[in-house]
């Protein structure tokens, strides 16, 4: 009799209304006290996020602040008077915002839980108290509750500043144009236009752009092709000492990176580097290694591969490792040649497992900030770009024009525009992986 009473009985009815009203009400009413308090205190938040802080958050994002800080005179002193700080008022923005949308996500959440344990109440079942309700999370909802500490970091750490680039982008925004002496103003997709029609600007981008894919494709190649070369060489049956030369051979990735371009860095100096001593004992011209267009960038590509062959060589050791030895000795009884058995056996063994690798590296070269900064600091100066050298990347080029320049809006496109070629790669790359594959069967 008492169950078919509670079955008919609109517990989930009732305790949505009231989780509509108010976050809690319905976990109070289906008798769950703790779970019930703590929604209360977030729906108290929310309502003073909504109502004293919301209105604020969202005047700053569209005004960017309406007051100037100024000088006033007061007797015979001048006395700051505090204005609108415009990068202020759009941080705030941003995360209040985001905290009323994590708000409302909360918010329904609560009635959905308020109406899947009304149901239950219907059915006769008693509800959870708090602590089965922890530890029912514990143990089968414990990978997200892991997981939310990381992506608690990722959203203030990554997301955040994505979305602050992307805002600064649509600004004035400018070492003589910042806050709080100056107010910032919304302008649009003036700054992407001038990008590509002022012609200053374009040259440059295009430039940079054209050099910052040509130096991945050339540093990603010549990392790999050099360590895979290396280790074909070290795993030859009739090298001895291999344990030594693999060691001797891992030294340029083991020393600082700092380190290794200091000493390149002297190395290839034009005027007393010591390569261009020996090549004059020799009765070779100079080489102007760094000062000139085309050398730098052979310069920069030589000192990539120096730095990166061994990583790619150690890898390509432990899957040579892998590969059945039986391939070989069939192909011995075929008659193949070393060239033959390197190209139907060894390479493709190799390439199906670098091959994400290798994507990933290419795009870790399109980023590849420290090698040029600290080899070549983009030089040499280039008299038609903006603010760019011959060898900047993408990536270089946006440094210079923020903390040398000041022209964080422009900036802040280029930082648009690496994201956007970056993030297309990597998630083409991640979705042709196997376990991707897996997770979508």
């Amino acid at each position: 009799m008492d169950q078919n009473l509670s079955k008919t009985k609109p517990y989930r009815k009732i305790a949505v209304v009231l989780s509509v009203i108010a976050m809690g009400l319905g976990q109070l009413y289906n008798r769950q006290y703790v779970k019930g308090i703590i929604l209360l205190a977030f729906h108290a938040i929310g309502l003073y996020t909504f109502i004293f802080r919301l209105p604020h958050a969202v005047w700053g994002l569209v005004t960017l602040g309406e007051t100037k800080t100024q000088l006033k005179k007061v007797g015979r002193l001048y006395q700051q008077i505090l204005g609108d700080h415009s990068v202020y008022l759009m941080i705030q923005g941003l995360i209040t915002v985001c905290a009323a949308f994590v708000l409302i996500y909360i918010y329904t959440m609560s009635i959905k839980d308020a109406y899947q344990v009304g149901k239950r109440r219907e059915r006769g079942e008693q509800p959870h108290n708090f602590l089965q309700t922890a530890r029912f999370i514990a143990t089968y909802r414990f990978p997200y509750l892991i997981l939310a500490i990381p992506l608690v970091g990722v959203f203030f750490f990554t997301i955040m500043p994505i979305i602050f680039m992307i805002l600064l982008a649509f600004t004035n925004y400018t070492s003589n144009n910042m806050p709080p002496a100056h107010l910032l103003d919304w302008v649009g997709f003036d700054v992407f236009k001038d990008i590509f029609t002022i012609k200053q600007w374009s040259h440059t981008f295009y430039g940079v752009l054209l050099w910052t894919f040509i130096w991945a494709i050339l540093a990603t190649v010549t990392g790999f092709f050099g360590g895979f070369a290396i280790a074909l060489l070290v795993q030859q049956k009739g090298i001895r000492f291999k344990k030594v030369w693999r060691t001797l051979l891992i030294m340029p990735y083991a020393i600082p990176m700092f380190v290794s371009m200091l000493i390149l860095q002297n190395m290839f100096n034009g005027h007393f580097g010591p390569l261009n001593q020996y090549l004059g004992l020799i009765g070779i011209d100079s080489i102007p290694w760094l000062s000139d267009p085309t050398w730098a960038k052979v310069t920069l590509v030589l000192a990539n591969f120096w730095v990166s062959f061994p990583a790619s060589m150690l890898l390509i050791i432990g899957i040579l490792s892998t590969i059945p030895t039986d391939m070989y000795e069939a192909a011995d009884i075929d008659g193949a040649t070393a060239f033959q058995k390197t190209r139907l056996i060894t390479f493709p063994s190799v390439m199906y497992s670098m091959a994400p690798l290798l994507v990933m590296s290419f795009v870790g070269n399109i980023n590849n900030f420290t090698i040029v900064y600290l080899l070549t600091n983009g030089n040499p100066v280039n008299g038609d770009y903006q603010f760019a050298g011959d060898t900047d990347l993408l990536i270089t080029w946006l440094y210079k024009l923020s903390f040398e320049q000041g022209q964080y809006n422009f900036a802040s496109v280029i930082g648009i525009f690496i994201f956007i070629i970056l993030s297309g790669f990597a998630i083409w790359n991640v979705r042709r992986t196997k376990a991707f594959k897996e997770d979508l069967q």
